[in-house]
């Protein structure tokens, strides 16, 4: 127990001074009221509250503390600087309010989960419409996602520099995260195996622990691109889903640092992903490297600078499916290949993204 305690305190204090240090040349900027403080707050507020809601299906910290920081100090997160500090607020309660349903009853009383998991949507609803009661509006109402916003899943920092919604997740992420899927969704090979009964135990258990994840996520995530309804940000709706990918990246992370020969095509595929970004990110650049008169040389090192982390990522991937292939377990060196491309991802991304919007 005191060592539970002794980590959540340690990711605390990480998430915060990285919060502090991102935001600390902006701090005079702001007025009297200090909303800086608020930013600060609200970043760490949900960093922690990924972490403490993806131990339930991470084992390790380290892989808890990245899916935290991924939803926390993630794109969308930090974009949201643009709006309202309230409006941060509410995305750093959401991992919160799911915590009564993850954590919550058990036995007999199980089924309670189900209205637990609508919190974080009533929440969503109480706070527009109170928000609107006092003439407040943190969040555009007609602001929702739309397909072009989709490319931020990619090139995070450009869409930054374009001054798009940011949905993205910055990019050696992404190979974890692809991972996560594959983790997620190979029980369902389970319903090709056994008789009639275990085929039916399987469903059984693949529904009270699948179904209900994949319905309020795909509820979340067509919520954000539907108009507005209510006095309610469409947009918003997507933190649900940011959420559920952080919390994937993390379980990823693991798969990851765990394969052995056997699920080495899975890292393989990663490694492939990340390569396929590169070349295709190189590709845009070189295209808007030729623009007339230089003018879109900004968009093309931009590229370049994704380029290189996609390559960072796929090499470190590219590193663990050899160790895998030769059957070597040392996890400390997975551990170290993946955690410091992926801080490094990070630190770089965050720090561009904040010093762009502010």
């Amino acid at each position: 127990m005191t060592k539970k305690y002794a980590r959540f305190a340690l990711a605390a204090v990480v998430y915060t001074a990285f919060a502090v240090y991102l935001y600390r040349p902006y701090f005079n900027g702001f007025g009297s009221l200090r909303l800086q403080d608020l930013f600060v707050a609200n970043i760490c507020l949900a960093s922690l509250g990924c972490y403490v809601l993806s131990r339930r299906w991470i084992a390790g910290f380290a892989e808890s503390f990245f899916a935290g920081a991924i939803y926390g100090f993630g794109p969308f997160a930090i974009g949201l600087a643009k709006f309202h500090p309230t409006a941060g607020f509410l995305f750093a309660a959401i991992p919160w309010l799911f915590c009564p349903a993850v954590f919550g009853p058990e036995g007999k009383w199980k089924l309670l989960r189900v209205p637990l998991s609508l919190l974080p949507f009533l929440a969503i609803v109480l706070f527009f419409l109170l928000s609107a009661h006092f003439g407040l509006y943190p969040i555009p109402i007609k602001l929702k996602l739309h397909g072009a916003d989709l490319a931020g899943l990619l090139a995070p920092l450009v869409a930054a520099k374009r001054h798009k919604m940011l949905v993205g997740f910055y990019h050696v992420p992404i190979a974890a995260l692809v991972m996560g899927f594959c983790m997620f969704l190979v029980p369902l090979e389970g319903l090709c195996k056994g008789g009639i009964l275990q085929r039916g135990r399987f469903l059984k258990g693949l529904a009270a622990r699948r179904f209900g994840i994949v319905i309020i996520f795909a509820v979340a995530s067509i919520l954000a691109f539907c108009e507005s309804f209510g006095q309610i940000s469409p947009i918003i709706f997507f933190s649900i889903s940011a959420l559920y990918f952080s919390v994937l990246i993390g379980a990823g992370m693991q798969g990851l640092i765990s394969a052995g020969p056997a699920d080495r095509r899975w890292v393989l595929l990663t490694a492939i992903l990340l390569g396929i970004l590169a070349i295709v990110t190189l590709l845009f650049a070189t295209k808007y490297f030729q623009t007339a008169a230089g003018l879109a040389d900004g968009y093309a090192r931009l590229l370049t600078e994704t380029a290189k982390m996609y390559i960072l990522g796929a090499i470190a991937i590219a590193m663990l499916f050899v160790i895998a292939r030769a059957k070597l377990r040392i996890h400390p060196v997975r551990q170290i290949l993946l955690y410091a491309a992926m801080a490094i991802d990070i630190f770089l991304g965050a720090r561009f993204i904040v010093d762009t919007i502010l």
